[in-house]
């Protein structure tokens, strides 16, 4: 009985040792492996996050650079008022009875253009 076992041992040794050992590892294909999701990760979060925002700023640049007196806006913050005066980076606005100076970026959007109130008094 011990002669079979030891030989089933001298067996298995054998084939272990003709078996091939481990192929080599390549590490440009590994460091590949890795880059591929993070890459596709950055493609995503770029068109999905960073290039919306983009546009956004760029149309919020726009809108900032077209303002002139008499345009009605409303800020950030709630404010509702008819622009008198523009500087660098402040405007002037009149809301209700009083002035007020705000700066340029708290304009969230413009309501009513300067042109288009003249042109509905000149029609009327």
């Amino acid at each position: 009985m011990d002669s079979i076992v030891n030989l089933g041992l001298l067996a298995t040794a054998l084939l272990a040792a003709d078996a091939p050992g481990p192929a080599p590892v390549n590490p440009q294909a590994e460091l590949l492996k890795l880059a591929g999701p993070l890459v596709l990760m950055f493609v995503i979060f770029y068109f999905m996050l960073i290039r919306p925002q983009q546009k956004k700023q760029k149309q919020h640049q726009a809108l900032l650079a077209a303002l002139k007196p008499r345009d009605k806006v409303v800020t950030s913050s709630g404010l509702v008022g008819e622009v008198l005066a523009l500087k660098d980076k402040t405007l002037t606005l009149r809301c209700g009875e009083s002035k007020l100076e705000v700066l340029k970026s708290a304009v969230a959007d413009v309501y009513e253009r300067a042109q288009a109130a003249n042109d509905s008094g000149a029609k009327s």
